[in-house]
């Protein structure tokens, strides 16, 4: 009898055995292609989105910019006409320039030769000679005063930079009013506007790549791990893609096949690949298929050792079927006596062997999860089981002690009663993340059902931290590290609408004295210095009272706020300026001195004032400040 049941024992397992790997690697095979292929296809969406998305803010940016560059240029027109001695001093150009936050302000005649400017080199330069200065010329020709023309960001190549010009018609006689600036924010958001860009930025897996050909040209025109090598382009070609819209394999660089998923967005063919060797890599890493085979497999065995038992077996039969029945109820620590003959004795070892190996598949399972080192945990009771089934991962990420794991798993009450102290204070605008011991974070995924709970646990730590560092850099500038302006704004705006009866705030606007000078004559690095350096002494005012931002360039600003009287901030201001002046910044090793900078200030009693009018106001009286006594700082008083 043992050697008949040896017999079909070995033939039966190794044919369901056989049977299973290969009926499991097609068919998990085929499901990871097609989630890939899913996957694939939502990140080339993503991208596609992102692109356009970043056409739309694009094209919003360069609106806002046009209508704000008009409106100084227009501003410039205005005060040129109310005061036209400015005309006659470069210097009082040069100021005038600065006052609008212009990089150069020209005045041609009726024949289109600039005749003044905030830059000497200009004066004379006849807008004729050029392609580019002569579209200007439609204004000469137009016979609206209100006549306009934005030019589109190009290189100047007297200077050596990125510059966008706007010219009005001047009132009273034929010339042009022309400014130039150099449109960073506009130039930014087109560098962000490209594959490359996004390609860098996007988040991968592990073995992913994505590229992007031009079909016209038929050259690639984008790839996630950088510029190509030669040998690699001949790969990358869009006839070779064809099919692969759903997903397909070729074979690309060093012989290696890869699995390619395509989508024509225009004229661009946008594709991801990964290689097989990384999908088979998951095929063999794929936990829960494997231990549902592993159960599979156990209940053919038991039922056919049911069906040998009932058909070899006769004396002992029902002990063995009372086991049997109690096992499968879930009372796994049964054991199996039978007694009377060696094969009976033989088959009771196999049966313990055989649940012995089911009560330590969790475990297996557990050391699977934590061969794979992702920062992953999960949980499970059933009322048919006499303890909690923890995988190792959770101590590290609930930073639980060894003596806390093991009353958990004897006591699934108490360990129901943990999860659910952490999962009572949420992260704030997170969704099932917690906070651990305030360092570290978690995502748990908690489900309780009738019959017991499960769950899952993940580390999240990096991305909530990363998130963080985001919106950080979005909001703050990162050479000075104080406010973003539209930061700025929105954080006073807020000041403003919950500022208590009886309080007061001021908005004052700052400008570094001889900053050019200082850039010219010591070098941009020393300016970043001298900019870092005004921006540290604007750190040092109460932050109970205060709100910093840098605005453009040289150009800053402040809130004061939590004030009853205008003298409170007038000593908020003198201790500024006198903190200003004694600190002072090493230029070249040799030389320090004291950063001068000049300020205007509007402020209110009331939380329904427009920020933007109090800060234009605190603009006017800086303006008022620089022309009147530089260093020092100006109230606003209304016409």
């Amino acid at each position: 009898m043992q050697k008949i049941f040896r017999k079909y024992m070995i033939l039966i397992t190794t044919a369901a055995i056989l049977s299973i790997l290969i009926i499991h690697y097609h068919l998990t095979m085929y499901l990871i292609e097609s989630q890939q292929a899913n996957t694939f296809q939502i990140k080339i969406s993503q991208i596609i989105h992102t692109l356009e998305n970043n056409q739309t803010e694009l094209a919003s940016i360069k609106n806002n910019l046009d209508e704000d560059y008009l409106t100084r240029t227009k501003a410039a027109k205005y005060l040129l006409e109310k005061n036209p001695d400015l005309l006659t001093s470069v210097t009082e150009l040069e100021n005038l320039a600065a006052f609008l936050g212009v990089d150069q302000l020209h005045i041609t005649d009726n024949n289109g030769i600039i005749v003044h400017s905030s830059r000497p080199l200009y004066i004379g330069m006849d807008l004729h000679d050029d392609e580019r200065t002569a579209a200007f010329l439609s204004i000469l020709e137009s016979h609206d005063e209100d006549a306009y023309f934005i030019q589109e960001a190009q290189p100047n190549i007297m200077e050596d930079a990125m510059m966008k010009y706007i010219g009005v018609a001047r009132t009273g006689g034929k010339g042009i009013i022309q400014v130039g600036l150099e449109p960073t924010r506009e130039l930014q958001a087109q560098a962000r506007n490209t594959y490359h860009y996004i390609f860098s930025r996007f988040p991968t897996d592990i073995g992913e790549v994505f590229f992007a050909i031009d079909c016209n040209a038929g050259k690639v025109i984008a790839h996630s791990d950088g510029t190509l090598h030669n040998h690699m382009e001949e790969y990358y070609h869009a006839d070779r893609f064809l099919g692969c819209e759903n997903g397909a394999y070729r074979k690309m660089e060093n012989n290696q096949m890869k699995y390619i998923v395509t989508r024509q967005y225009g004229d661009v063919l946008i594709g991801a690949s990964i290689s097989k060797d990384n999908l088979r890599s998951r095929l063999w890493n794929n936990i829960l298929p494997t231990f549902i085979y592993l159960l599979f497999i156990a209940v053919i065995i038991i039922l056919l050792l049911n069906y040998l038992v009932k058909r070899k077996v006769v004396d002992g039969i029902h002990n063995i079927l009372k086991s049997l029945s109690d096992i499968t109820n879930g009372n796994l620590d049964t054991t199996v006596m039978v007694s009377g003959n060696p094969e009976f004795q033989q088959l009771s070892n196999g049966i313990n062997t055989m649940v012995k190996g089911i009560v330590n598949a969790a475990d297996r399972t557990s050391k699977i999860i934590g061969m794979t080192q992702i920062p992953l945990a999960a949980f499970e009771y059933q009322k048919s089981m006499k303890h909690v089934f923890i995988t190792p991962g959770l101590k590290d990420l609930l930073d639980l002690s060894c003596q806390d794991i093991s009353v958990f798993r004897e006591n699934p009450d108490i360990f129901y009663k943990k999860i659910q102290e952490i999962m009572e204070n949420p992260m704030p605008g997170e969704k099932d993340i917690f906070q651990i011991n305030g360092k570290k974070y978690v995502h748990i995924r908690f489900a309780a059902e009738s019959d017991g709970y499960l769950g899952a646990i993940t580390d999240v730590t990096k991305d909530v931290l990363d998130k963080r560092r985001i919106l950080y850099e979005n909001s703050h500038d990162q050479l000075t590290s104080l406010n973003k302006y539209q930061s700025f704004k929105q954080q006073a705006a807020a000041i403003l609408a919950n500022m208590p009866y009886g309080e007061i705030a001021a908005f004052v606007m700052l400008d570094l004295d001889s900053f050019k000078n200082v850039n010219d004559t010591y070098g941009h690095d020393t300016g970043d210095r001298y900019l870092q350096h005004f921006a540290s002494v604007m750190q040092t005012m109460p932050e109970e009272h205060c709100l910093t931002s840098r605005r453009s360039g040289d150009e800053f600003c402040m809130m004061l706020f939590g004030c009853h009287q205008k003298n409170e901030i007038i000593g908020l201001l003198d201790f500024f300026f006198e903190t200003l002046k004694n600190s002072k910044i090493d230029l070249n090793g040799i030389q320090a001195i004291s950063i001068k900078a000049s300020a205007g200030f509007s402020y209110t009693a009331g939380d329904n004032t427009d920020v933007s009018l109090l800060l234009h106001q605190a603009d006017q009286a800086l303006y008022k400040a620089k022309k009147e006594k530089k260093g020092n700082y100006a109230e606003y008083f209304p016409q």
